[in-house]
């Protein structure tokens, strides 16, 4: 008898030498906004790396990335680039103010269309941003993606921990590597430089802890963020001198070394340098 969670690969990506999967229990949480500032980190030192956006009914990687056309997928070349990020998403196909009314037999067609069909070339990270939830599109991709590991994004709230773990739990029982968790929207640092907790404090880390798992690191709330997500040009690309920046840098280099433990590499790689 199977154990649980123990599914197959179907989905041989063999020029992309990790997947890496980020993900929340609920919305609004800024898992995007992670998403995306962490492969620009990646990219910020050489290495090659494409960012696929897994929302079916709310893409927001084309905002973030400052795309706004609608493209033929019959006549534009995918994945389109920018920043020198290769990217992937439903919102380069349909319009913003589309409804994608579909039901899980489609998303999974159109998920495992974008991992198989488009070509990624070689990448040294695939990030995939997950829709919030654990939902069809959530299991398409554990149980048919070769992950090397899922990054938990929450907030310092009770109900946003909550659903983390939710989240959390669902990785574990598709035998899918927990990375460790990032607490996002930690704090703010006021023009008088003080720092304010608004949403609480230290709930990702006691979750980490609860659940033995690394805690990545915390994300501040800073306005710049959503500044830069909105223009569609995200703050590490912006400003990479800025606090904000090198904070995400921090985080990629720490995803970097959580995802070789788990592949069981040694050897060392050069950081960031922040």
């Amino acid at each position: 008898m199977q154990p649980q969670g123990a599914v197959q690969q179907k989905i041989s990506m063999p020029n992309v030498k990790n997947i890496i999967a980020v993900a929340s229990g609920k919305g609004g949480v800024g898992k995007s906004t992670v998403a995306t500032n962490l492969a620009l980190a990646l990219h910020m030192h050489g290495r090659r790396v494409g960012l696929l956006d897994a929302d079916i009914y709310g893409p927001s990687i084309p905002i973030m990335m400052g795309i706004s056309e609608v493209f033929d997928p019959n006549t534009t070349q995918f994945p389109l680039d920018r920043y020198g990020i290769k990217l992937m998403s439903m919102g380069f196909w349909v319009k913003p103010e589309t409804a994608m009314i579909w039901r899980g037999p489609m998303v999974h067609k159109y998920l495992t269309m974008f991992l198989t069909q488009i070509p990624w070339g070689e990448l040294d990270y695939l990030v995939i941003d997950l829709p919030p939830g654990t939902g069809d599109a959530q299991l398409t991709l554990t149980q048919t993606v070769p992950l090397s590991g899922a990054v938990i994004v929450t907030t310092p709230q009770d109900v946003s921990l909550i659903d983390a773990r939710k989240g959390l739990e669902m990785f574990r029982q598709v035998r899918v590597p927990v990375l460790g968790i990032v607490e996002n929207m930690s704090y703010f640092v006021g023009e008088d430089g003080k720092r304010y907790e608004i949403f609480r404090h230290g709930g990702g880390k006691k979750l980490a802890k609860e659940a033995d798992v690394p805690f990545l690191g915390e994300i501040p709330l800073d306005p710049r963020i959503a500044e830069c997500g909105d223009a569609g040009d995200p703050i590490v690309h912006k400003d990479p001198a800025s606090l904000i920046a090198k904070t995400y840098v921090q985080l990629a280099n720490t995803v970097v070394e959580q995802a070789r433990k788990v592949a069981g590499e040694t050897a060392e790689l050069p950081t960031l340098q922040l």
